[in-house]
């Protein structure tokens, strides 16, 4: 699982230069080549998957890739809160949600009180809902959706109500 045209992929197998902070058989975790600020870092997985939802249901492998990938960023993080004081995580998913690199990674970025990084935006009420029916109906859709996929994932809901 390894893209000859992804420029993530050729980190992890090393034919471009990277500073790594952790390597294994998995995961790769190294610092931006533009970093937000300093210690910026990215979590990928070494076997390639676009974006998160292109993970395979059910493949061993995959499923360890992933667990692992997600202790690392879990652990980075929490050294990064250590070193400097909070971190932000950032992970996007296609190119309507701003991912440029077509490979699973996760942005630590660590944060200071003072750093010159703005604080995320995250514009509540951005996404108001024309009425409370467009809101129920955007609802169960995505209820369907998500009902369908963890039933071939073989998970149940232990609850499921409209509101």
């Amino acid at each position: 699982m390894n893209d000859k045209d992804c420029i993530f992929c050729a980190i992890a197998r090393g034919d471009i230069p990277s500073v790594k902070i952790w390597e294994s058989d998995r995961t790769l975790a190294f610092l931006d080549i533009s970093p937000m600020t300093k210690g910026h870092a990215l979590v990928i997985p070494k076997a390639h998957f676009a974006t998160l939802a292109d993970v395979p249901s059910g493949d061993a492998e995959a499923d360890a890739a992933c667990r692992e990938w997600f202790l690392v960023t879990r652990l980075l993080a929490r050294a990064a809160i250590e070193r400097f004081g909070g971190a932000n995580l950032l992970q996007c998913n296609g190119p309507a949600a701003g991912q440029t690199v077509g490979h699973l990674h996760l942005h630590v970025i660590p944060r200071q009180g003072a750093d010159a990084v703005a604080q995320p935006e995250f514009v509540s009420g951005a996404g108001k809902y024309a009425s409370d029916s467009e809101r129920d109906e955007i609802a169960a859709q995505l209820r369907e959706a998500l009902a369908n996929l963890a039933a071939a994932e073989g998970l149940r809901a232990s609850a499921t109500s409209a509101r």
